[in-house]
């Protein structure tokens, strides 16, 4: 077997694999032999046909198996020898198409390897985090918030109002029949809350405890049960009680609710919730400065075809953001912008960069953090996570599109860690501001 150079040019290369007839003949045989003992064939006891027969058989199945492995063999070994990396999955086709049996066989490789990335000083890199500490009103807030949340329902005198919660009896009758799911005693019923069909609750808006009154609506077209949908209906509701919502106070039973020992532990809990937040806020603007300086740094040979791949993406992608009615691929070619490259170009080079400085210093995704990235996901998919989660299993692409961004955060972690870091304090509205930026950029 041959392996000739064709194309050396900037990071393009091509090669001519030529693997001799004779060698494609000699592992066809092997793979012979080793079937051979197992074979049966009417007229020969089992593991005794002939060869000349056993390739007449099975010799030209055999043969492109051969010459696939051949060449597959003679590509690893390429890559393996050189050092090379290809950018995108090599262009490999036959160029003797109208080969026989007993030819050679000639096959071209063409592809872009990936260049060779220059060491970075991570010690040299100056980053800067910003700090948020959560504010007394800040804290204040979110325990209102969790007491509007656990707000109870208290008795009141007077008129039913929306958000009021109103506890009644009622039969529901359709031309005069009572139906099936359409009956309830002591229900409680917040106004304005949509739980029941549509026109039912406005009804109720100024009853008061002790009224009665029938409430006439019509079930939706699309309603669920056939036999009532489109149908008007005729609620008879007893007004059993009316009540206001009423905020839960800030106390320890507050706490106790969200599962806090006291007042004291949730206004913890609040507290290191909520500087997490401006934790992860920060932690994004950071790493956008720590690619800006990496960007800054390094300067290399891209290969083409992941600069166009990427614009291509990136274009496609401002195209839908420009054009949100427009779903699918069904729209006119889309022209790839001098913006759109020049960020494609930034995106590629750091990419290849972090990659780099990943494989450098093992760092790795570990089974359970991928398994949390999935779960995480799955749950955007009620009552179909396990549905998600095969799907994730038996499609490569899809592992690659949760992986990859799990990878580039621990290698940013890790290039944090080596870095001149210094922390400025800020105010919420000051990160919130750096955030906006990032996306202004």
């Amino acid at each position: 077997m041959s392996v000739t150079e064709t194309q050396n040019e900037g990071l393009k290369r091509g090669y001519k694999i030529v693997v001799p007839a004779a060698d494609l003949d000699a592992k066809v045989n092997e793979k012979l032999e080793e079937a051979r003992p197992e074979i049966e064939m009417k007229g020969f006891r089992k593991g005794k046909v002939p060869m000349a027969l056993l390739k007449k058989q099975f010799g030209e199945r055999l043969m492109g198996e051969a010459m696939q492995e051949a060449v597959d063999g003679a590509m690893n070994a390429h890559f393996e020898d050189t050092g090379d990396r290809p950018a995108m999955q090599p262009e490999v086709k036959m160029t003797n198409e109208d080969w026989k049996a007993g030819d050679d066989v000639e096959v071209e490789m063409s592809y872009e390897k990936l260049p060779e990335i220059p060491e970075v000083d991570l010690s040299g890199l100056k980053l800067e985090r910003l700090v948020v500490k959560a504010t007394g009103e800040e804290i204040d807030d979110a325990l209102k918030s969790l007491a509007e949340n656990a707000q109870n329902y208290e008795t009141k005198d007077g008129a039913a109002e929306n958000d009021d919660q109103v506890v009644l009896d009622f039969l529901g009758k359709v031309d005069g029949e009572a139906f099936d799911g359409g009956a309830a005693e002591d229900f409680p019923l917040v106004l304005g809350s949509g739980q029941f069909i549509p026109g039912f609750e406005e009804q109720l808006v100024g009853v008061k405890a002790g009224d009665e009154k029938d409430v006439t609506v019509t079930f939706p077209e699309e309603y669920g049960a056939e036999n009532l949908a489109g149908k008007d209906a005729v609620f008879s509701c007893t007004i059993k009680e009316v009540k206001a919502p009423a905020a839960a106070e800030i106390n320890d039973d507050l706490a106790q609710k969200y599962g806090a020992e006291d007042l004291a532990a949730l206004k913890s809990q609040v507290t290191e919730r909520l500087e997490a937040e401006y934790a992860g806020a920060a932690r994004a603007v950071m790493k956008r400065g720590l690619l800006d300086e990496l960007d800054g740094k390094v300067s290399f040979e891209l290969p083409p075809s992941l600069v166009d791949a990427e614009a291509q993406q990136i274009a496609h992608q401002l195209w839908h953001e420009e054009n949100p009615d427009v779903e699918g691929h069904d729209h006119p070619e889309i022209e790839v912008t001098d913006e759109a490259k020049k960020l494609a170009e930034r995106r590629v080079r750091l990419g290849l960069v972090l990659a780099e400085i990943g494989q450098q210093a093992e760092v790795e995704v570990t089974d359970a953090e991928f398994t949390q990235a999935v779960m995480n996901q799955a749950r955007q998919y009620p009552g179909q996570e396990r549905a998600f989660f095969d799907f994730v299993q038996q499609n490569p692409q899809m592992r690659q599109q949760i992986q990859a961004p799990l990878f580039e955060d621990k290698v940013v972690d890790h290039i944090a860690e080596q870095a001149d870091v210094a922390e400025k304090e800020v105010s919420k509205d000051e990160l919130q501001k750096a955030v906006d930026e990032l996306d202004e950029e």
